[in-house]
């Protein structure tokens, strides 16, 4: 009988450390970003507001790699222009992986206001 509830409270336990590992994991790893268009972070290009270039680039590096078994570890990102606040609009950002090699992110805007952008990248 003592047997079968150290296994019932073992097997309840390791589930528990699981999901809570699964949830941390899907909360770190997100692509979607929302940024606000204000006088640091707002730029134009072909005549519409734009996010920053460097604003995607450092957003999407930090984002890019949260957590050692999700995504690739990649630095020196750069973006040639700004993201367009225009849902539908995208570019497309490259960086270095650990060893060296290119890698190029899409970047696309999901939802735009006048106030703010809400975009994502490809991992």
């Amino acid at each position: 009988m003592q047997l079968s509830k150290f296994l019932v409270g073992a097997v309840g336990g390791a589930t528990a450390v699981v999901a809570l590992g699964g949830l941390g994991t899907y909360l770190l790893s997100g692509t979607e970003s929302t940024s606000q268009l204000d006088e640091y972070s707002t730029a134009q290009v072909g005549g519409h507001k734009a996010l920053a270039a460097n604003i995607v680039a450092g957003r999407t590096e930090s984002k890019y790699h949260p957590l050692p078994w999700v995504g690739k570890d990649v630095s020196g990102v750069t973006c040639p222009t700004g993201l367009k606040a225009v849902a539908g609009t995208s570019v497309t950002c490259t960086g270095k992986t650990g060893d060296g090699k290119n890698v190029d992110i899409r970047v696309s805007v999901v939802k735009a206001t006048s106030q703010s952008v809400t975009w994502k990248f490809e991992r």
